[in-house]
């Protein structure tokens, strides 16, 4: 079972690379992050013609996530809402930034987790109260369901490893102690990280940014995860990330990254 995360950064833009993709690494689901488009105009059909099922929970212009999958899958919840209850969704599911879904064994969990923007906006406390809801989130699954993977574009750089240049990151948003505090946090609910069960190298990044040349130049960040509970992460087989997408013309800042189980 190979399972691949991919924020495309608006789906529509980059529906050839993601088609192409697929075509050539056909897993058996794809989670997509930031696809930037209301559910009836998302372009469910170049991926239903690949074999396909699409579930979507998308907005305009911002965020959205979809999970596409080989298979039907089965109680596929949208939001914090769909797991938390109402009330709860009604505060935080404006956003649509969480999709999941029972894939055979496995309850996927497909996350774009906040960016946060700066240490000084007010998107970042935002940014740390998501995180807390997450955990809140994950924790209520978790009691009764052991099998969960979650994957997404976290927007944070756990270790200083995970940062091409970490000084200073103290102060940058996608690196500050509360920010992997409030990670860490979830991740003691008992998951582990699939990539770095594989592989303890630094130089291994996920996202570039487009300005300064940092792709050509590796100034990356390895922001895009696989999180396993205990069972899970004993399956495991790989983890990798397939940087190749990132040096297309008019590519994602995000690359795929595919834990096999």
């Amino acid at each position: 079972m190979n399972v691949a995360t991919w924020n495309v950064n608006s789906i529509r833009t980059r529906l050839a690379h993601v088609t192409q993709w697929l075509t050539d690494n056909p897993v058996d689901v794809l989670c997509l992050q930031e696809t930037k488009v209301v559910d009836d105009d998302f372009p469910r059909s170049p991926f239903t013609e690949l074999g396909y099922e699409v579930y979507i929970y998308g907005q305009k212009s911002y965020n959205g996530v979809a999970l596409l999958s080989r298979v039907p899958l089965t109680d596929v919840r949208y939001g914090f809402g769909g797991v938390l209850g109402e009330a709860i969704g009604a505060e935080w599911d404006a956003q649509k930034r969480v999709i999941s879904g029972w894939f055979a064994d496995v309850r996927i969990v497909n996350l774009y987790v906040p960016n946060g923007s700066s240490v000084s906006s007010d998107k970042y406390p935002y940014k740390l109260a998501w995180l807390g809801i997450l955990r809140d989130y994950l924790q209520t699954l978790l009691a009764s369901e052991s099998q969960v993977l979650v994957c997404g574009d976290f927007n944070i750089a756990l270790e200083d490893r995970d940062i091409h240049d970490p000084k200073g990151r103290e102060k940058q948003v996608m690196a500050t102690d509360a920010e992997r505090n409030a990670l860490r946090a979830v991740l003691e609910l008992g998951f582990a990280d699939a990539f770095r069960k594989f592989n303890q190298d630094d130089g291994q990044f996920s996202w570039w940014d487009y300005r300064a040349a940092a792709f050509r130049r590796n100034l990356g960040w390895r922001i895009d995860h696989h999180y396993l509970s205990p069972s899970l992460y004993e399956r495991a087989q790989g983890c990798t990330i397939d940087i190749a997408p990132r040096a297309l013309e008019k590519p994602s800042d995000h690359v795929p990254v595919t834990v096999q189980l």
